[in-house]
């Protein structure tokens, strides 16, 4: 994993088991990987990866089983997209609005990119399925 400089590492690890969540990786109850092996698997200090445990912890988005690890919550997926969604209204928005206007952006180009985007995403799912139960 490919960390930026501009946002805290645990905070990159959070989203990392989020966007695992909201891909369908891991699933509503599936165990995640324990702070050990996320700390190896990312490369960094485990004190980090229990950091970005403990805030999606706080979360509701994973909860610890006493001597069995850290669960994905029944609602994990609904609390992650209301999470980012909340996030990405309040971070991203204004800052893509501020551009679009500057740059003399339409909505309907934006529309036209973001459809394109979708069509894309959608191919790679299909192929990926696909190769998936080729085997």
């Amino acid at each position: 994993m490919e960390f930026k400089d501009n946002e805290a590492i645990y905070i990159q690890i959070a989203a990392f088991v989020s966007d695992q969540i909201l891909m369908g990786k891991w699933p509503a109850g599936q165990k995640i990987p324990s702070v050990r092996d996320m700390a190896v698997e990312l490369e960094v200090n485990p004190n980090t990866v229990m950091r970005s445990y403990e805030f999606l912890q706080g979360l509701e988005i994973i909860y610890n089983k006493r001597g069995l690890g850290l669960f994905v919550t029944d609602d994990g997926f609904e609390k992650v997209k209301a999470y980012r969604k909340e996030n990405f209204v309040r971070q991203n928005l204004p800052e893509l609005f501020k551009n679009m206007y500057l740059l003399g952006i339409s909505i309907d180009e934006i529309s036209l990119q973001y459809k394109n985007f979708q069509a894309q995403q959608n191919n790679e799912l299909n192929q990926a399925n696909h190769d998936e139960n080729k085997q």
